[in-house]
């Protein structure tokens, strides 16, 4: 089984306690079982199969294990969910409240899927979900029953079998063991509960100014981009996704979380702070850039290096975005 864990801190801890706790979360994790992916800022992916019959233990026992040594080390408290693969323990532990461990077995796998909506899948976005559902295809049930050959033409091949294979419950992802190191983040508080989506955007493209400045400073590049709204309520919503080339970028960086932002669709909710995380880390020299004849580009990007030496020499100040300067 693959546990999926997500730590709740207590209210005096805070999110901010949560991640720098995560290293000894994670080493807490690692005692169960060696395979364990960080996933910042508050969660992780455990694969717990060898270490069922190593302690001779199921997943619901191994995470009321690791539940009750996160709350006597760390003060903190989990949800989990369990499942045959990642996607499935993802989605299980969205539902499992804080202090509860929701398993999904292999025979419960249709049952579990059959009544979400169909934008509950891993990759399947607001404009996937609305194309299947102009097709009456609105639910996960809906889109197992349906011809494999039928989602391919909606959708296209290979997305098509991908679908097809997670509404059955089929997860072809593993656990990829990492560190919490592989990634840096960002935030931005409000002084008030923020409704408007302009100073959303504006803290939007702070951030990712911030993180594009220091990757570019250590000589690293991301893969991944994740979003975590802080609402008035204390809840949160985080969003992740894969960038098309690894890049430190601050333009392509703004980009996605701007679009990661429209995907919430939040309208007037209250927002009290933002969270931008750069995600899989790695060196610059080690990544691949697609080459590009558009001038705009390479203009913008002379440009960036240019503040970046200026940020150098007088700080990090001495160069803003016209709009950040008003």
């Amino acid at each position: 089984m693959i546990l999926y864990v997500r730590f709740r801190p207590a209210p005096a801890l805070g999110t901010g306690g949560v991640e720098a706790a995560l290293p000894s979360l994670l080493g807490l994790a690692e005692d169960i079982s060696p395979v364990v992916q960080a996933l910042p800022p508050d969660a992780a992916l455990i694969d717990v199969r060898g270490a069922e019959r190593y302690f001779g233990q199921d997943a619901v026992q191994l995470a009321s294990l690791l539940r009750v040594r996160a709350l006597a080390h760390c003060g903190v408290d989990c949800a989990i969910g369990a499942g045959p693969g990642p996607m499935l323990a993802r989605m299980a532990a969205r539902e499992a409240a804080p202090g509860t461990t929701l398993v999904v077995t292999d025979a419960g796998t249709a049952g579990f899927l059959a009544g979400k909506p169909v934008a509950a899948l891993d990759g399947v976005g607001t404009a996937t979900a609305r194309t299947l559902c102009a097709y009456g295809l609105d639910s996960v049930g809906k889109v197992a029953d349906a011809p494999l050959a039928v989602l391919q033409r909606i959708v296209g091949a290979r997305a098509g079998r991908e679908l097809w294979e997670r509404a059955r419950g089929i997860d072809r992802t593993t656990v990829v063991p990492n560190a919490a190191a592989r990634s840096v983040a960002a935030e931005r508080a409000f002084s008030r509960d923020e409704l408007d989506p302009v100073r959303h955007r504006r803290a939007l493209l702070s951030i990712a100014e911030e993180l594009g400045l220091r990757m570019r400073g250590e000589g690293q590049v991301c893969r991944a981009l994740s979003l975590t709204v802080r609402y008035a309520d204390r809840s949160t919503t985080t969003r992740a996704r894969t960038l098309r080339e690894p890049t430190a970028h601050s333009a392509a960086l703004t980009d996605v979380a701007y679009r990661i932002h429209e995907s919430l669709g939040l309208q007037r909710a209250r927002v009290r702070s933002l969270t931008l995380r750069a995600e899989d880390l790695t060196p610059l020299e080690r990544a691949a850039r697609q080459l590009t004849f558009d001038p705009a580009d390479e203009r913008a990007r002379r440009i960036e290096a240019v503040a970046d030496r200026a940020r150098a020499r007088f700080g990090p100040r001495a160069v803003v975005p016209g709009s950040l300067a008003a």
